[in-house]
């Protein structure tokens, strides 16, 4: 079964013609134009093999869609041209019937179109990111977790038409695993016996959403607001979902975290270089490596009848560098670098959504070429390090807003439990483990940091993978201490994510401690604005214009509001900005040479200080990390609106 799923603000139909034999098709139809009002359109075609059996997970599945969407209104649509491999005309109105049962039983209002017959439709989906939602059910999609309680389950997950799956993604759906919590002190306990504490909501939102699979997206994160509202990105209307546009605001923060990755990078010993986002599908080791990796490409064709594809990771551009190196076994661990801006992947279209999952995102990567397994080990324990200390530095908090996981084969536990003990220890508490009987991928281990947001779903942020495969398969050597040429051991690390989804996390961030009361705020460093002086009258913007000068030297992003408004919206509107010093400056200010201070992480009190002890605070605060200058006119009276 193929459904399409529209958030429609209208859909207007009408019946034409029959199409099919009378017997198969609905009788007594009117032929009068119908309309329907804010409603959810399903798409559906029913296809040869589908049974009844799988009515009842679809209607579930559409029951969540509406919820997350607020629409309880549907119109079941038959609509053949979903799929070449159409199920019998009897056998197609029986499942839609039913379909239409099993949704009237979710306490949803429905109504079926005509089957059968030839209809004109038109409609106006509305503008949001998850008003076009398409799925693919079969039956693997109603073969819930098996063997459950001896803790092995099978993953399933709904299927997405298109080409360019490798051959690892689908191994992933057929993939069995088993589930433990790995403790600090190396305690290693079946998921079914593990006991949660009363703080460990976010690793069990962790495990839930990885057992059940569930990356489809059934409401707009709270993100997606906040990043429309303080103008950092917003969707690009006339390009491929899950490719964005960036503000200038955006583009800041953005830079700025590229900034402080790279530099961590490189004082970490990473050698950055910079290679071709698009490959040779044929290319023999490039296509090997494709089916091992669990990703969907973006395919090209040239005039010429070549085939390519966009990378979808920084790994095909260092590997094929790093085969063309003279290594010596002194050069190693060999840590090539590289920013991609961009990486491409063709991500399910349920699942893209604001920042969190999207189609082109900027990735740091670095990979370690080792010289054997044991500095491997060492070198991954160092990176983990690296990793925390970058997650923490960004405001991502690896002791409150992130859970771990470690994926590995139970070979690589075997014969390398006291590292991967290590590494739970290093994070100092429990970890959800999924072991695998066998190897499916190019790596035998894989940890990663997780961010849990507003609506319990989980992110990868930081990674490393031991990687036992790609060496040979590129034929990246290395000459050791005897002359002879081995193989070296490749880690694949990315210290911080996807620079995107370190946005949204920040976001997401945000907005959870807005419901706590706190007010949502961005680290001093990525504010786009960290201090706006306001005028009390025009006659003060000449003096605020000089501090503001003075400012921007000690390399502190200040701007002014000089707009014809008054004081009391220009606060607002500063707040509404998430601004974290407001400074307003009228006679007494401009006389005595002391502000008082609105600090947003402290809203409660107000400072009475100095311009120059202030910004001696925002250095103080800001000196490791990277600094951008105010890259929108410093006057607001100036700046375009760039999002309502």
């Amino acid at each position: 079964m193929r459904v399409l799923q529209l958030h429609a603000e209208f859909f207007e139909y009408e019946p034409v013609t029959r199409e099919i034999e009378e017997e198969y098709a609905d009788q007594d139809v009117s032929l009068d134009k119908v309309r329907l009002q804010d409603l959810v359109v399903t798409l559906v075609a029913i296809e040869e093999g589908d049974d009844i059996s799988i009515v009842k997970f679809a209607a579930q599945d559409i029951k969540r869609y509406m919820q997350g969407i607020k629409n309880n209104k549907l119109l079941i649509y038959p609509y053949s041209h979903l799929s070449s491999n159409l199920a019998s005309p009897q056998q197609a109105l029986e499942i839609m019937n039913r379909m239409k049962e099993e949704t009237m039983k979710e306490d949803i209002e429905v109504r079926r179109a005509p089957f059968g017959w030839t209809k004109s439709f038109s409609v106006k989906v509305k503008a949001h990111p998850l008003a076009e939602n398409f799925r693919t059910y079969d039956k693997s999609s109603i073969t819930k977790y098996s063997d459950k309680e001896s803790g092995s389950l099978s993953k399933t997950a709904l299927n997405s038409s298109g080409t360019g799956i490798s051959s690892a993604l689908s191994a992933e759906d057929s993939l069995r695993s088993q589930w433990f919590v790995l403790k600090p002190d190396g305690n290693m306990i079946p998921l079914k016996e593990y006991k949660y504490s009363s703080n460990q909501s976010n690793l069990k939102s962790l495990i839930s959403y990885e057992i059940e699979k569930r990356r489809a997206v059934d409401e707009i994160p709270p993100h997606v607001k906040l990043m429309r509202k303080l103008a950092i990105a917003d969707y690009e209307p006339a390009s491929d979902s899950g490719n964005m546009r960036f503000y200038p605001k955006g583009r800041l923060i953005k830079s700025l975290i590229e900034q402080y990755v790279t530099k961590m990078v490189s004082a970490y010993g990473g050698i950055e270089i910079e290679t071709p986002i698009m490959y040779d599908s044929k290319h023999p080791s490039l296509e090997s490596y494709f089916n091992r990796f669990p990703a969907r490409q973006y395919n090209i064709v040239t005039d010429h009848g070549k085939h390519y594809f966009l990378r979808f990771a920084a790994c095909f551009g260092q590997f094929l560098m790093a085969k063309d190196l003279l290594i010596s076994y002194k050069n190693l661990p060999l840590r090539l670098y590289e920013l991609t801006r961009y990486s491409f992947r063709r991500e399910k279209t349920g699942e893209i959504v604001g920042l969190k999952r999207l189609r082109a995102f900027s990735m740091p990567d670095c990979h370690a070429f080792c010289r054997d397994m044991e500095e491997a080990k060492s070198e991954l324990l160092k990176r983990f390090d690296l990793s925390t200390t970058v997650l923490n530095d960004l405001g991502i908090s690896t002791c409150g807003d992130i859970e771990m996981a470690i994926r590995f084969t139970e070979a690589c536990f075997q014969e390398n439990k006291d590292m991967i003990i290590e590494l739970a220890r290093k994070f100092d508490r429990p970890v959800l483990v999924e072991l695998w009987k066998e190897r499916f991928f190019y790596f035998i281990l894989k940890w990663e940091f997780n961010f849990i947001d507003n609506q319990g779903k989980a992110s990868a942020l930081s990674t490393d993978q031991i990687d036992i495969e790609n060496s040979k398969r590129y034929n990246i050597t290395f000459v050791d201490e005897d002359g002879s040429r081995k193989y070296p051991v490749i880690l694949h690390n990315s210290p911080s994510g996807a620079v995107e989804r370190v946005i949204y996390a920040l976001l997401e961030k945000a907005a959870k401690s807005s419901k706590t009361g706190d007010k949502p705020t961005l680290p001093l460093w990525l504010s786009p604005t960290q201090m706006r002086l306001i005028p009390v009258t025009s006659n003060h913007t000449a003096y605020c214009k000089e501090i503001a000068d003075a400012l921007s030297k000690k390399y502190i992003r200040v701007d002014l509001d000089d707009r014809d408004e008054s004081v009391g919206k220009k606060i607002r509107d500063a707040e509404m900005e998430w601004i974290n010093y407001i400074v307003v400056i009228g006679d007494t200010e401009v006389e005595e040479a002391k502000f008082q201070i609105r600090d947003r992480s402290n809203p409660s009190e107000r400072r009475t200080m100095t311009i120059d002890g202030l910004a001696d605070e925002i250095t103080n605060k800001t000196a490791d990390k990277p600094y951008l200058p105010l890259n929108l006119p410093m006057l607001l009276s100036k700046r375009p609106q760039f999002t309502g």
